[in-house]
C-alpha cells in the first residue's frame, strides 16, 4: 500500500538542456542528442530507486515539453508554422505549432524511450502522455476548427501509440490533463469520451493526471483567483469516478483543494500530490507523511499513491532530488504506522 510515483517530469541534467526552464533548447548537437537522453532517462529512473519511488517514469528527458514532445513525430501539424496563442483559458501565452491537415502517426513515437526505460528497471513503469483536451489547448488549429473533432482525431493516435508502448511492457499510461482544471463543460460533453477512446482497449493501468499547472508564475498568479476553496474537482471528479479509467491524479499539498472532493473518487485509485512542486522549499519526510495522513481519512490506504503535484522540471536539480527522498521517506512512515495498527 501507498506506492509511491511521480507526477511525470524531472528537471533535465544542466548539460541536457537550459535548466529550470520550460520549453528548453536542447544543449547537445542533434547527432549526440538520442544518446544523451538515454544517459538522462537512465539518472532520472536511478534516482527515483534510490528515494524508494515504486513506480518510475522516464522523467520525460527526451521532451522539450509535454505536450510538443508528442506531436512533433505526427503528420497533420506544421512546427514551420509556429503562433503565439493564449492556452488555459488565456492564462499564459505560448508559441504553438498550427494542425494544417488531418492527424496522423505513421511510426511510433516514444517507443524506444519506454523499451530503454523497461530494459532499465525492474519496477513498475509509468509513462506520461498529454490527454486529447490539453493537447488541443495547447496548439493551433487551421483544419478540423472544432476542439471536440480535433480532441477525438488525437485520442486515435494515442490510442496507436499507447498500444505499442503497453506491448513493450509498459504498467501504467497516464493521460495529462491540466486542461480539465479550465474547460469543465467541455471535460462533460467529450473530455471523458476522448479519454475513453485513447485508452480503449489497453491492458494496463490507466491514469489521468488533472494539476493546477507547473510552478510558474502564471499558474501561480492564476491560483490566487480561484479564491479560498479550489473547487473545480468538484465538476470533474464525479464524471471520472463513472469513467473506465483507474487512477485520477491531483493537487493536495500546499493547494486550497477540500479533501473531502476526493471521496467522489469511491472506486478509483487516488494519485494524491503530497509534493508541492511550486515552491523550492524541501518537505521534510513528517510534512509528507502529514500530508498523506489527511488524505488517508478520505481515501482507502489501498488506494492510495502519494505522488507530486505536478511535474518538477523547472526546479533545480538538486531541489527536486531532495524532494523525491521526502516523498519516499514520508511514504515510509506511514506505511509502518498502518503496519503497527
Amino acid at each position: 500500500m501507498l506506492h509511491t510515483t511521480i507526477a511525470g517530469s524531472l528537471p533535465k541534467p544542466s548539460w541536457l538542456a537550459e535548466p529550470e526552464t520550460l520549453w528548453a533548447p536542447w544543449r547537445v548537437p542533434r547527432e549526440s542528442l538520442a544518446q544523451a537522453q538515454r544517459d538522462a532517462v537512465l539518472i532520472a529512473l536511478k534516482e527515483q530507486e534510490a528515494a524508494g519511488i515504486d513506480v518510475v517514469t522516464d522523467g520525460e528527458q527526451s521532451r522539450q515539453h509535454f505536450v510538443h514532445g508528442f506531436l512533433e513525430r505526427l503528420e497533420g501539424i506544421d512546427f514551420g508554422k509556429r503562433v503565439t496563442i493564449g492556452i488555459r483559458a488565456d492564462r499564459y501565452k505560448a508559441e504553438v505549432p498550427t494542425v494544417t491537415g488531418p492527424i496522423t502517426r505513421r511510426a511510433p513515437v516514444h517507443l524506444d524511450e519506454v523499451r530503454w526505460a523497461r530494459a532499465n528497471t525492474e519496477r513498475r513503469l509509468k509513462f506520461t502522455i498529454p490527454g486529447p483536451m490539453t493537447i488541443v489547448d495547447t496548439l493551433a488549429d487551421e483544419h478540423y476548427r472544432d476542439r471536440a473533432r480535433l480532441a477525438l482525431a488525437f485520442a486515435r493516435v494515442i490510442n496507436e501509440e499507447a498500444r505499442e508502448l503497453v506491448a513493450a511492457g509498459l504498467d501504467v499510461l497516464q493521460l495529462d490533463e491540466p486542461a480539465f482544471n479550465v474547460y469543465m463543460d467541455d471535460v462533460a460533453a467529450w473530455g471523458i469520451e476522448a479519454l475513453h477512446r485513447a485508452t480503449d482497449g489497453l491492458r494496463c493501468r490507466t491514469a489521468v493526471h488533472i494539476c493546477y499547472g507547473y510552478g510558474i508564475q502564471a499558474n501561480v498568479d492564476w491560483k490566487k483567483t480561484l479564491g479560498a476553496e479550489w473547487r473545480q474537482y468538484e465538476r470533474t471528479f464525479p464524471l471520472l469516478a463513472k469513467s473506465r479509467i483507474d487512477q485520477v491524479s491531483l493537487e493536495c499539498a500546499n493547494s486550497r483543494v477540500p479533501l473531502e472532493l476526493l471521496e467522489l473518487l469511491r472506486g478509483k485509485d487516488v494519485m494524491a500530490g503530497v509534493i508541492d512542486v511550486a515552491t523550492r522549499e524541501v518537505e521534510t519526510p513528517e510534512q509528507v507523511a502529514e500530508t498523506i495522513r489527511r488524505v488517508l481519512r478520505h481515501v482507502e490506504p489501498a488506494r492510495l499513491l502519494p505522488c507530486t503535484n505536478c511535474g518538477m522540471v523547472p526546479l533545480p536539480r538538486e531541489v527536486a532530488r531532495a524532494k523525491l527522498q521526502a516523498l519516499g521517506a514520508g511514504a515510509r512512515l506511514v506505511r509502518h504506522e498502518l503496519a503497527r495498527s
